[in-house]
């Protein structure tokens, strides 16, 4: 992996770090395959509940999101998934989780046919960000930028973010 360099000056920006934000598991519906459209292959994968937990966060995910798909040549997937946690003293959180799960034609087959596949056959990877009452206990994320790694089971996603610091 390439490094800066180690010199630190005031016009370079900081390195950014990562720390643990949450770990999810999304419980997903039979996706809807609405076909070829003007963007792309679409389907919409629905968002049944699911968990969140991590040191700062805590909650259920409430049935109502749904995951945007665009299923690139190649069966590589764009992915536009937006949900809400009712989290620990009933504050509301809207996540908005970004990203691209790719690899070898014959693994993307086998995960949009929901098949189980192992996580080091493929990539996938997204960025979250958050929105919430700015004056609840949890208004911190809405200035919180994640980088997430996450696996595809035929039933769920499960997600660890990470907060970019």
């Amino acid at each position: 992996m390439a490094q800066r360099p180690q010199t630190q000056t005031d016009h370079q920006p900081p390195e950014p770090a990562l720390d643990f934000l949450l770990h999810a598991h999304v419980l997903l519906g039979e996706p809807h395959d609405l076909g070829h459209t003007p963007l792309g292959h679409r389907r919409v994968v629905p968002i049944l509940g699911g968990t969140v937990s991590g040191p700062r966060i805590q909650g259920e995910i409430v049935a109502g999101g749904a995951d945007w798909q665009l299923i690139r040549e190649g069966g590589w997937v764009d992915l536009d998934a937006r949900y809400t946690a009712r989290c620990a003293g009933g504050q509301l959180v809207s996540i908005r989780s970004t990203g691209l799960r790719h690899g070898p034609p014959e693994v993307m087959r086998r995960l949009l046919a929901g098949q189980p596949t192992a996580p080091h056959e493929y990539r996938f990877r997204t960025v979250m960000r958050f929105e919430t009452a700015e004056a609840g206990e949890l208004g911190w994320l809405n200035h919180t930028l994640a980088l997430a790694s996450a696996i595809r089971q035929p039933t769920a996603v499960v997600i660890d973010a990470y907060e970019v610091l």
